[in-house]
C-alpha cells in the first residue's frame, strides 16, 4: 500500500466516499468554485471531522496524481478513528488502569507510525491525535506501524487541552515530556495515566502543558539536548511500563 492509495480525486470519488462514511482527514477544494457538486461535497464534509481547505488550481494540480481532480481532492484515512470512550472501554475490558499516549501535533507520518508501534508493544490502550496541524492515519503511518495500527485504537480530537481536562475529571493523571521537567525516575507514573508528547520542533504547546499534572525529563548525557519524538515516546512509555510492573 502506498501513500497515493489514500488520495481520492474527482467529484464522484469524493462524494461517494462521504456517502459511504469513509474516514477522511482533509478535503482540498478549488477556491471560488461553488457549483452544485462542490456545494454538496462541502455540505456533507461539514457533517464529518474532515478539514476543508480551499486552495488554488495550482495547488490542486500539484496534489493530483491523475490530472483529473475536477476541483476537489480528499485525503482518506487508512484506518477508522475511534472515540475516547472506546479507548477507556478497552482498558476496562482488560481490567487495567488506562494508559493513553496523546500526541500534541506530530507532523511526520513516520514518527506517528513508530509511536503507534511503541504504544502497542508497551500496552497502551490507545493513542490520541489532534484534528488540526498534525498528520492523520495515512498509508505511510499504517506501514510504519508494522501492523500495530490494526490493534491500537486512535482517536482524533478537536481540542487536546480540553480533552485532557475532561479525562482528568474521570480520574486520569497526565505527564508531558519536556527537557526542563523533573527526571522521569523521580516521578510516580503509575495508575491511570496519559503520556503527552509534543510537536517535533516546538514540543508540547503551552495550553496543553498547563493541563498536565507532571513534566518529565529524560536524562541526557550527550552533547545535544533532544531526542526524536518517537524515541522519546519509547523511553517514557517504558518507564511507565516499568513502574506499572513494579507496582503489582
Amino acid at each position: 500500500m502506498n501513500e497515493n492509495e489514500t488520495r481520492l480525486e474527482g467529484r464522484n470519488a469524493v462524494q461517494e466516499a462521504l456517502k459511504a462514511g469513509t474516514p477522511i482527514d482533509k478535503i482540498y477544494v478549488l477556491d471560488g468554485c461553488m457549483d452544485g457538486a462542490i456545494r454538496t461535497i462541502i455540505r456533507d464534509a461539514k457533517k464529518t471531522d474532515a478539514i476543508l481547505q480551499f486552495v488554488t488550481k495550482q495547488r490542486l494540480d500539484q496534489l493530483s496524481q491523475t490530472g483529473h481532480h475536477q476541483g476537489v481532492i480528499a485525503m482518506a484515512a487508512a484506518y477508522e478513528y475511534v472515540q475516547i470512550k472506546d479507548i477507556l472501554e478497552k482498558a476496562k475490558d482488560a481490567g487495567e488502569a488506562p494508559f493513553i499516549i496523546l500526541l500534541d501535533g506530530i507532523e511526520d507520518p513516520h514518527n506517528l507510525g513508530a509511536i503507534i508501534r511503541t504504544a502497542n508493544q508497551a500496552g497502551a490502550h490507545g493513542v490520541v491525535i489532534p484534528k488540526r496541524r498534525a498528520v492523520g492515519l495515512t498509508a505511510t503511518v499504517a506501514r510504519t506501524s508494522a501492523g500495530a495500527l490494526a490493534y491500537t485504537p486512535v482517536a482524533k480530537v478537536t481540542n487536546m487541552a480540553q480533552t485532557i481536562k475532561q479525562l482528568k475529571e474521570q480520574g486520569m493523571w497526565f505527564v508531558c515530556a519536556d527537557m526542563d521537567g523533573t527526571t522521569m525516575y523521580d516521578l510516580n507514573l503509575t495508575g491511570a495515566i496519559g503520556l503527552v508528547i509534543g510537536n517535533e520542533g516546538e514540543g508540547v504547546s503551552k495550553l496543553v502543558k498547563e493541563q498536565c499534572d507532571m513534566v518529565a525529563a529524560i536524562p541526557m548525557k550527550g552533547q545535544i539536548d533532544s531526542l526524536n519524538a518517537s524515541v522519546a515516546t519509547g523511553v517514557l512509555a517504558y518507564e511507565i511500563v516499568r513502574q506499572r510492573l513494579s507496582a503489582k
